[in-house]
């Protein structure tokens, strides 16, 4: 049996890594609903693998009971403090912001795992929780997404429980003014989906207008690094249709795939092999119009995603 090093180094994995491996998906996931960030999780969990190296003395377990809530305490912590950085970065980010999509493969199910926990994870919830403030975000992800009791978010956050209780009920009345409408079932989110696409793609304006809200909104989120992308939400099924019929600043090789994105069934636009964009969508509560259209075309938040073969 090969065995697996530690990273960075030749040496086999001790317990102490073995336990970081263990607990890494469960990380990877409190963080990332967190931050809304893959590359900023990833940075997060490689300074928490760092803090937990380097304690003890090159004995990490020592003196620690129960080594999950120690890593998820010096995650989230580091998280905190690393969404102070994704805010000094917002303030100077040009047009609108969304998350970073977790893209799964055409076939790869339903992405269950502490990664991706159903609503608490689609694009859409994610964006409300970019309203909150870091504490209550740290506090409604713990509480309501991960199932931590108040007097364990305390010991995490460094609050009282009254604290903390008072940050779960403001987050909580928060999101559920705010949170989608709708979680469409996947066969109507999928059907609907390439319904949209068939039309966009086919300049199909009649097939647009009738799967298209009338208040339907588009969010495009490409950093200012795509050509003519607009920087302002557009409004309105007449100005949404003008925008997805006039080809401005698409692709020269458009090749649609169909992606879970987020949990949620998407699309994905590939400019030949390079990725273009992400769309998801969020329907009405009927599900069969498009209430909200998110783009994802920032490529520094594609990098990460390939072509599968046709």
């Amino acid at each position: 049996m090969t065995e697996i090093s530690a990273p960075g180094t030749d040496a086999p994995l001790d317990e102490a890594t073995r336990v970081f491996v263990d607990h890494r998906e469960l990380l990877f996931g409190v963080v990332y609903t967190m931050l809304g960030a893959v590359a900023d999780t990833e940075d997060v969990l490689q300074e928490t693998w760092l803090s937990w190296t380097a304690r003890g003395g090159g004995d990490p377990l020592a003196g620690v009971g129960h080594p999950r809530a120690y890593l998820v305490r010096v995650a989230v912590n580091h998280a905190l403090r690393r969404r102070a950085a994704i805010s000094r970065r917002r303030e100077t980010y040009v047009g609108p912001w969304l998350p970073e999509p977790l893209v799964a493969d055409e076939d790869a199910g339903t992405a269950d795992g502490p990664a991706l926990r159903g609503e608490a994870v689609s694009l859409a919830m994610l964006v409300v929780l970019e309203s909150l403030t870091p504490l209550e975000r740290a506090v409604f992800v713990l509480g309501e997404v991960f199932g931590y009791p108040h007097a364990e978010i305390a010991g995490i956050i460094g609050r009282s429980p009254a604290a903390v209780r008072q940050l779960a009920h403001r987050a909580r009345e928060h999101v559920q003014a705010r949170r989608p409408r709708y979680r469409a079932h996947p066969r109507v989110r999928r059907e609907a989906t390439e319904r949209f696409v068939r039309a966009a793609l086919g300049g199909d304006i009649a097939e647009l207008m009738e799967v298209l809200a009338p208040d339907v909104t588009v969010w495009t989120d490409a950093g200012g690094k795509r050509r003519r992308a607009g920087l302002r939400p557009v409004h309105g099924r007449d100005k949404v249709t003008r925008l997805l019929t006039s080809g401005r600043g698409g692709p020269d090789h458009p090749v649609w795939r169909y992606r879970r994105v987020n949990g949620d069934d998407a699309a994905v636009l590939f400019d030949g092999d390079a990725p273009f964009a992400v769309l998801v969508l969020d329907l009405t509560p009927e599900g069969d119009r498009v209430h909200g259209v998110y783009v994802v075309a920032n490529p520094d938040k594609l990098a990460h995603l390939s072509r599968e073969p046709a």
